[in-house]
């Protein structure tokens, strides 16, 4: 477990192809069962990614009702040979989150608010959460400060925990390129989490 899954972002399941090709089969057909299947396994994890690209819940719901309304559409459209079921959905949220923010000629900060307790109530378990939420928070805000691609490599490979290939096809880029922008963003993000540091 490394150190952003210990914050609270839990690693994606593990694909598993024959599984994934036989929902498609059924979801061509018309069998909604295997779409409610397909949501149930993999919509948490392109969830987590998107609210953390947007920052925004209803930005981030919408444009995983997005990724599943396109599978549905043309299920044949995914090609188990180029990555996981997760990591297509995952990519297609990504398109529409981005063709959002062309629209919108803006960018949505990440929302790194947490629920802070009254210090006067404070005690030993309570002073940990806050200690916790601090870092949290630090770190979130430290990530909102990196570049679109440095984050979005972050995101899926230290807080998603998705291979390196995987990471490459929702981000459309070769694995050299992911590699580079997440040396890049650990480096980044732990100059900036170190100055947080200094009183």
């Amino acid at each position: 477990m490394n150190w952003l899954t210990r914050l609270g972002f839990v690693a994606p399941a593990a694909s598993a192809t024959g599984e994934e090709a036989a929902l498609l089969a059924r979801l061509a057909d018309g069998d909604a069962d295997a779409l409610a299947l397909v949501y149930r396994r993999e919509s948490g994890t392109v969830y987590r990614y998107a609210l953390a690209l947007a920052g925004d819940e209803a930005t981030a719901l919408d444009a995983v009702q997005e990724a599943f309304a396109q599978l549905l559409r043309g299920p044949q459209s995914y090609q188990a040979s180029r990555g996981s079921l997760g990591a297509y959905l995952a990519g297609m949220a990504r398109h529409q989150l981005l063709n959002q923010w062309r629209d919108a000629r803006r960018h949505v900060p990440l929302d790194d608010s947490l629920d802070a307790e009254d210090p006067a109530e404070a005690t030993p378990a309570s002073d940990a959460r806050l200690n916790l939420a601090q870092q949290h928070d630090g770190l979130w805000a430290a990530i909102r400060a990196l570049s679109w691609p440095q984050r979005e490599a972050i995101v899926l490979v230290d807080l998603q925990e998705r291979s390196y290939a995987d990471a490459a096809a929702i981000a459309g880029v070769g694995v050299d390129v992911l590699r580079t922008r997440l040396h890049r963003a650990r480096q980044r993000l732990a100059d900036l989490l170190a100055v947080g540091e200094r009183p």
